[in-house]
């Protein structure tokens, strides 16, 4: 794969890099404002050595899950902020916006506006439907007079849609500095990592981690299972979770896991914070091995965090994916935040896991206090489980076409 170093060496001043980055930032208030500027951070070292590289740039990106048009999904709030954003570390350029659709003449208009040193930014590419279809004729709609790529999206590479995979079929094309730190962290991570090797689990479903639990075993010392996927863990010990949700057609093969999962070790929850509801006001600490559960199991207890916390003791490589509890409500949030502190101050190279799991460490301010955390919670499971993304695919292949560096 190429990277941006080797883009910049062979642009001409003045070429046109679209560049796919995830903006895909949550949005609040009325007007509407980004709230979370995490990701739009996270892109920034790109857009500088384009900018600072005198190339006129195209930013596209996605914005939640329309089926079409959606002013409350426009794109507008996100150039204003990412503006704002350049000024404020040294990058003080015009990020032209035209709304409207993102492609057609509400593109070329905006074509026409971005100068040498400038970022023009597209409306959400999921107003067209095109786009999760990988459609030719919008793919190529997107790279007209563009000359060359950048995919800059990590959270999207595992989505064969047309701007991850159609526009670099038809650019020269390469990773950006976020796609190339992401590989650099979860290559160690499923490769040669510094042992003892922990890995936290958490989320809903077995199904959506078997792929990483089948790959890694044989490479890590131990698995903590939390979330709501330690229920059905549970339920294949026979432990019962009351009104948890179990995953029913996973139960055989948790069990088939835990038992044949060679000297990887497994650490379950022990206790929990059981109510009857997610809009309860509080729960009541339940032991798992002696106590009844009477309704469903949504945080972890303080005895669990005491057994976590000694096995990951001496680790010195640890990936988290997935938070313990329902951290968004108040009276379930406490096992996460004391496991998110918990890996804040270990001193292992830790590593966290993108989505709900990164919502997590920023809410609780350790974000800034782990090792990496990832921008794509689905793409990095997949490229930990061995997957080929086809994001990095098309990359890989544009590489092959460019010919040596």
């Amino acid at each position: 794969m190429l990277n941006l170093t080797d883009l910049i060496a062979r642009a001409q001043p003045g070429d046109a890099v679209l560049v796919r980055s995830d903006l895909n930032a949550p949005l609040g208030g009325s007007p509407p404002s980004v709230t979370d500027e995490t990701r739009l951070v996270a892109s920034l070292p790109t857009l500088r050595s384009l900018v600072s590289a005198g190339l006129r740039v195209v930013l596209c990106s996605h914005l939640g899950r329309p089926t079409g048009p959606d002013p409350a999904l426009s794109l507008a709030p996100v150039a204003e902020k990412l503006a704002g954003l350049l000024a404020a570390r040294g990058a003080a350029v015009p990020v032209h916006f035209t709304g409207g659709m993102p492609t057609g003449p509400d593109r070329e208009r905006l074509l026409g506006e971005v100068g040498p040193g400038e970022v023009g930014l597209l409306e959400n590419l999921r107003f067209d439907p095109r786009e999760k279809g990988n459609d030719p004729t919008f793919a190529d709609e997107l790279v007209s007079g563009l000359q060359h790529f950048v995919n800059d999206a990590f959270g999207t590479c595992h989505r064969a849609h047309a701007s991850v995979v159609g526009v670099a079929e038809r650019l020269p094309a390469c990773g950006g500095l976020l796609v190339e730190r992401e590989l650099e962290v979860l290559s160690d991570l499923r490769g040669r990592p510094a042992r003892p090797y922990w890995v936290i689990l958490g989320g809903a479903k077995v199904s959506d981690k078997i792929g990483v639990v089948e790959r890694l075993r044989d490479l890590v010392d131990g698995f903590v299972v939390v979330g709501g996927m330690a229920n059905t863990f549970l339920a294949a010990k026979r432990v019962r979770v009351g009104g948890s949700r179990v995953e029913e057609g996973a139960v055989e093969l948790a069990r088939q896991l835990l038992e044949h999962s060679g000297e990887a070790r497994w650490v379950l929850p022990v206790d929990g914070v059981v109510a009857a509801g997610l809009d309860e006001p509080e729960g009541t600490v339940v032991d798992l091995e002696t106590g009844e559960v009477e309704g469903m199991i949504l945080d972890i207890g303080p005895r669990t965090i005491d057994l976590a916390a000694r096995a990951l003791h001496g680790a010195r490589t640890i990936f988290w994916n997935g938070p313990p509890g329902v951290f968004e409500k108040a009276p379930f949030a406490e096992g996460t935040r004391s496991f998110a502190e918990l890996l804040a101050d270990h001193p292992a190279r830790v590593v966290v896991g993108g989505g709900d799991t990164a919502a997590a460490a920023r809410r609780f301010g350790i974000a800034e206090r782990v090792s990496h955390v990832c921008t794509g919670g689905g793409a990095a499971l997949e490229y930990l489980e061995g997957k080929d993304l086809p994001g990095l695919v098309a990359l890989e292949a544009s590489a092959l076409r460019q010919g040596p560096r």
